[in-house]
């Protein structure tokens, strides 16, 4: 199982940028679909997820109405639509695969790709 992430870049603040994660392995439509985010000095925290079941959606208070996560199941890769960008979303951006059953618990991850917001 491969999550590939390409992408990030740096960015001005107010900007949008866009992530996607491809995957390869797993179909993303059967995996909560995830992206965390990494700071300099701070713990890996959860920014959006996707369920597999229904494309319910979660968001970070801190993201909330400027982030947007979506799928594209033909293409299996999910997306990551960042607007309105702050200094503060500066961080290392994982996408993260999980699903869990009565048999365990699949967990994948991306190897990250830097976002950098700076003027």
């Amino acid at each position: 199982v491969q999550l590939v992430e390409p992408g990030g870049g740096s960015v001005q603040p107010g900007g949008p940028l866009s992530l996607s994660c491809e995957a390869y392995g797993i179909t993303v439509d059967s995996y909560e679909m995830s992206w965390y985010r990494q700071a300099p000095g701070k713990a890996r925290e959860l920014a959006a997820a996707l369920t597999s079941a229904g494309g319910s959606t979660n968001y970070a208070d801190s993201v909330k109405d400027r982030f947007t996560i979506t799928r594209d199941n033909t293409e299996n890769t999910v997306y990551l639509q960042m607007n309105s960008l702050k200094s503060e979303d500066t961080a290392v951006y994982f996408c993260n695969a999980r699903r869990s059953g009565w048999s365990g618990v699949w967990d994948y991850w991306g190897q990250g790709t830097q976002v950098t917001v700076s003027s």
